[in-house]
């Protein structure tokens, strides 16, 4: 199992270039499924939940091939198994979202219910029930989602859908789904995340009919049949916002191509409020950062409020700042399992219930830290960084599975860090 060996104390300096977002890549892998003809998808990260989507289309019938400039061509002509099984999705909750394209191209499917990430508790019951208004009939069984359309219909039907709570990957298979639906369907409290107009902007090149996205409201107008586009896959805004922070904490004075201020507002005030300088341009952000900066309280909510997924890479940062914060995780119950390793570290953290005392420190110091999820994983990079000595983050394939090399990209920019097989 790969590690990453980190020696802190580095200025962080250069350019680098933030790659595809993951959150929108695994949706539009599975937009493909809608149609028979030719999908070509531009700027697709190599990451580990990318290669384990493709690994599953596949598994259905798609034909997918890198292209010129690491373009990926997708044709779901022969799609001939809908069925996503749990021996290639049980790393990867974005697995369900297979389930409304499927519906709605073939009239039925099987999904595993998903893994990923031991973050708490992500229930799949919202894509069930907004699927069940849209005329499907829908059973659990022995860790499967059987899906088909009710008797006498040969379409999803259009329905409104009200969600419980704010759901991204509920949003996107219901869009999906509802592309091919008979009728109009309006997603009412839908998610507002980049990563969902994105979407919505490569079914409308699909020949979808699609309003309001990027707001609550999302009005879908269903058509027979969509046909094969090309689509740039838009920036990561989480890699960006994990870059920010890094070098912020570590100081320095870092480009970073194609981030977009709009995507990242919450983490930016926070970070200008710390003391950093941050610079916005038409398709660049530059952070310049010196000395330690000023602890920042936040809590975590749906877009556009302070993303959750970028909970544990500020919260390294407040670490070494000066003065005390106070970190409130509204999103996930169980996403302060980087907290111990931080303080492994050296950190001064104290938890209670949903919130985080962070008490700032001048240093931190290197050790062997475990990875549990995703971002944790990012965040302990970012304390390595920063401590003094020699910092072993084990169990990385975390991080593989969101981050497009991020030992090459730190490596460019002056970080010393390598990954030890």
């Amino acid at each position: 199992m790969d590690k990453l060996i980190i020696r802190g104390g580095h200025s962080l300096q250069g350019e680098l270039t933030i790659s595809g977002a993951k959150n929108a890549t695994l949706p539009e892998l599975c937009a493909a499924l809608l149609t028979d003809q030719a999908v070509t998808l531009t700027n697709v990260p190599r990451l580990q939940d990318v290669t384990t989507m493709l690994k599953l289309i596949r598994n259905m019938g798609v034909n997918a091939e890198q292209g010129p400039g690491g373009a990926l061509q997708l044709m779901a002509g022969n799609l001939n198994n809908p069925e996503a099984p749990y021996e290639l999705v049980k790393t990867m909750r974005a697995s369900v979202l297979a389930l409304g394209p499927l519906l709605a191209r073939l009239g039925h499917a099987k999904v595993s219910l998903p893994g990923g990430c031991a973050i708490g508790s992500r229930p799949v019951d919202q894509h069930i029930k907004g699927l069940q208004a849209m005329g499907a009939e829908i059973k659990v069984e022995r860790g499967y989602i059987l899906a088909q359309l009710a008797p006498g219909l040969k379409r999803l039907r259009g329905a409104r859908i009200t969600t419980d709570m704010v759901t991204v990957t509920g949003t996107e298979n219901f869009l999906m789904a509802a592309t091919l639906a008979e009728g109009e369907t309006i997603l009412e409290n839908a998610a507002q995340e980049p990563e969902i107009p994105d979407l919505a902007e490569m079914l409308i090149k699909m020949g979808a009919r699609i309003e309001g996205h990027g707001t609550s409201r999302i009005r879908i107008h269903g058509v027979e049949r969509l046909h094969g586009c090309t689509h740039q896959v838009v920036a990561d805004r989480i890699e960006a916002g994990t870059f920010l922070c890094a070098v912020a904490a570590t100081g320095g004075d870092v480009v970073l191509r194609h981030a977009r201020e709009d995507h990242l507002e919450a983490v930016v005030d926070k970070l200008r409020d710390a003391g950093a300088t941050i610079e916005a341009g038409a398709d660049f952000l530059r952070v310049r950062a010196h000395g330690r900066l000023k602890a920042q309280s936040f809590r975590t909510t749906e877009y556009p409020g302070f993303p959750t997924d970028m909970q544990a890479q500020f919260m390294a940062l407040n670490c070494i700042a000066t003065g005390s914060s106070k970190v409130t995780e509204t999103i996930f119950e169980n996403r302060f399992m980087h907290v111990n390793e931080l303080v492994r570290l050296g950190a001064h953290i104290q938890i209670d219930g949903k919130v985080s005392v962070v008490d700032g420190v001048e240093k931190l110091s290197g050790a062997t830290v475990m990875a549990t999820d995703l971002r944790a994983s990012a965040s302990l990079v970012i304390a390595g960084l920063v401590a003094e000595g020699e910092t072993c983050v084990e169990r990385i394939y975390h991080l593989d599975r969101g981050y497009d090399r991020m030992e090459e990209k730190l490596r460019s920019i002056g970080a010393d860090i390598e990954r030890v097989k």
